[in-house]
């Protein structure tokens, strides 16, 4: 399992899609050695402090920072394609 945040991205949740990227296409050398990819996502990009309860906006990460659900969909598509056969 390769993890596409924390130190493989630079802490940039944005740098994601690049990893997974890279990933995909060393697939072909390495098959047999990735078991899969993990993807910091959640339905609103970023992340947010925790606040009062009216402050916080739903779908939108408290921890780490995230992609949102359509970059990750996007991602995601375009590993699949990049995937070897």
């Amino acid at each position: 399992m390769i993890d596409c945040s924390h130190a493989n991205s630079g802490k940039d949740f944005r740098r994601q899609p690049q990893v997974a990227l890279d990933v995909a296409g060393r697939l072909a050398d390495e098959a047999g050695t990735v078991g899969g990819l993990m993807i910091e996502s959640h339905l609103v990009e970023g992340r947010q402090p925790i606040g009062g309860a009216g402050r916080l906006v739903y779908g939108q990460s408290v921890t780490d920072g995230c992609l949102g659900w359509e970059r990750t969909v996007e991602t995601l598509q375009r590993v699949a394609e990049a995937v070897p056969a």
